[in-house]
């Protein structure tokens, strides 16, 4: 930052009073070499110094030079009410030029305090008025300074020069104030940006932790929870049992359910794929699944698949290998049924999954409390698909999942 910064109010009127000083001592000195320091001088310009000037006819220039001093100790506190006190500054000038013009008449030495007017129409005036004061001033150093017969010239210079030139800085400034007012709204529209951007951050991450937040809880109930269940139940069934051969394959099947629950937490915390699919294809992997699931619920179930079987995406395929899962699941803890048939259906465009059963049925209209149904209608519309819930109390349950079929750039074997 300049040292000039904070201080240009000072800068202007020392400026000007250092002008004015030096144009008094060459006033002072050109009048001591002719023997005429206080004269009244011969000035006759037509212009607004020469016009005014004429006011002070008979008057030593000293005079003017000391209204002039007074005129500009003001300039420090109209400075820094420029742009509220617009008309008290203007006519400030305005009379300053008219002085700095008369003791130009008085002496030519006094055309150095004219050129003040310059910087302080820079400083000073509103911006579509800087160019007419800038021209104001050059107008009142010429016509000082022209002889009695000048005044075709001068009229020449308004007209070809500075109404070019105040027409020209009109324009000028209007296309610097409409410029400033865009650049205003630009940054007041980043700064909105800014802080929408920052906001639609902070909810994508709390969405991303309500994501992970309900994939975790998901995997968990499709998974561990499972497991544990048909855990308890076989450590139950196996405290149950008469005799030693019994009582020890239900331990070994749920030392089975224990490791391969502890196996899918571990998947399900690194957001892996379901073991079932890593080495097969989802028709399988979901027989393989209901057939364990068959002779751990003691349900009879009949499993279908029809059309031609495609790798499907991973996601996918993990969602409609959950959904089923979980369906399965449902059979077993609630519906008290003795048949289920699970149907695998691939079409051009979708792949279809239902999971029938006879058992007592419920009403899908009256809220649920766990969060299995919500659990599988999620998975089906993270890829895409829908679920359809249909059952009826005594009636048996129909859950049917629609998914696209993406195809997945493996095959299967």
């Amino acid at each position: 930052m300049s040292w000039i910064d904070g201080r240009e109010r000072w800068v202007h009127a020392a400026l000007a009073y250092a002008l004015l000083a030096v144009s008094a001592i060459a006033a002072a000195w050109q009048g001591a070499g002719t023997g005429t320091g206080t004269g009244t001088g011969t000035g006759t310009g037509t212009g607004p110094g020469g016009g005014v000037g004429a006011l002070w006819a008979g008057v030593p220039w000293p005079v003017p030079a000391l209204a002039a001093a007074v005129w500009l100790a003001p300039v420090p506190w109209l400075h820094r009410r420029r742009d509220t006190h617009r008309a008290l500054v203007v006519a400030h000038y305005l009379l300053l030029v008219a002085l700095a013009g008369a003791l130009a008449v008085k002496s030519p030495a006094f055309v150095l305090f004219v050129s003040a007017g310059y910087p302080l129409a820079i400083a000073m005036l509103p911006g579509r008025l800087v160019m007419a004061g800038v021209t104001l001033t050059a107008l009142v150093n010429v016509t000082t300074q022209a002889g009695p017969g000048a005044g075709t010239t001068l009229l020449t210079v308004m007209a070809g020069v500075a109404v070019p030139l105040v027409a020209a800085g009109w324009y000028v400034s209007a296309e610097h104030d409409r410029r400033r007012r865009l650049v205003e709204r630009l940054r007041a529209a980043m700064e909105e940006n800014a802080e929408l951007n920052t906001r639609l951050l902070d909810q994508a991450r709390r969405a991303g932790v309500l994501d992970e937040r309900h994939r975790v809880a998901g995997e968990i109930h499709d998974t561990l929870a499972q497991d544990l269940v048909a855990l308890i139940g076989q450590l139950s069934a196996a405290d149950r049992a008469p005799h030693e051969d019994t009582r020890r394959r239900h331990l070994d099947r749920a030392a089975e359910l224990a490791r391969r629950g502890l196996s899918e937490t571990r998947r399900s915390v690194r957001a892996l794929r379901p073991e079932a699919l890593e080495d097969t294809g989802l028709p399988d992997a979901v027989g393989r699944m209901a057939g364990s699931w068959a002779e751990a619920a003691g349900v009879d179930l009949r499993l279908e698949v029809t059309g031609t079987p495609v790798a499907l995406a991973a996601e996918v395929e993990a969602a409609l290998f959950r959904v089923a899962q979980e369906a399965l699941a449902n059979v077993a803890k609630h519906a008290g049924a003795t048949r289920t048939a699970l149907t695998l259906s691939y079409t051009d465009e979708t792949v279809l999954l239902d999971v029938r059963d006879d058992g007592t049925g419920f009403d899908p209209q009256r809220p649920a409390d766990g969060f299995g149904l919500d659990g599988m209608r999620q998975r089906a519309r993270s890829v895409g698909g829908t679920l359809e819930i249909e059952s009826e109390p005594g009636q048996g349950t129909t859950v049917a999942a629609a998914v696209p079929a993406i195809p997945n750039d493996e095959r299967l074997d």
